[in-house]
């Protein structure tokens, strides 16, 4: 019987593991895409894509004002779908 829960209480254990790592790897590369879109193409690389035209302005500008707003929505759910997708996985969802 000592046996038995032992077992149960180490694969819980691994299970646990598991998930967050999973959600800490969405979040992580979450942080990486919204902070490239917001950082990189509306400060960094904005000399490089300003030529680009969206809507009558150029894209860095673009992606300064709107872009990187949409891009984070976007990303918010997107994390929303793949963690209940996480949760089915391992068990935990509501």
């Amino acid at each position: 019987m000592a046996e038995q829960q032992t077992n149960t209480d180490s694969r819980a254990a691994e299970d646990a593991g598991g998930y967050w790592t999973a959600n800490i790897r969405m979040i992580r590369i979450s942080l990486i895409i919204w902070a490239l879109v917001s950082f990189g193409f509306g400060i960094l690389l904005r000399p490089v894509i300003s030529g680009i035209g969206v809507g009558g302005t150029d894209l860095g500008f673009w992606f300064a004002q709107q872009g990187s707003i949409l891009v984070f929505l976007a990303l918010i759910f997107f994390y929303a779908w793949r963690m209940n997708k996480i949760d089915k996985q391992y068990g935990v969802e509501e």
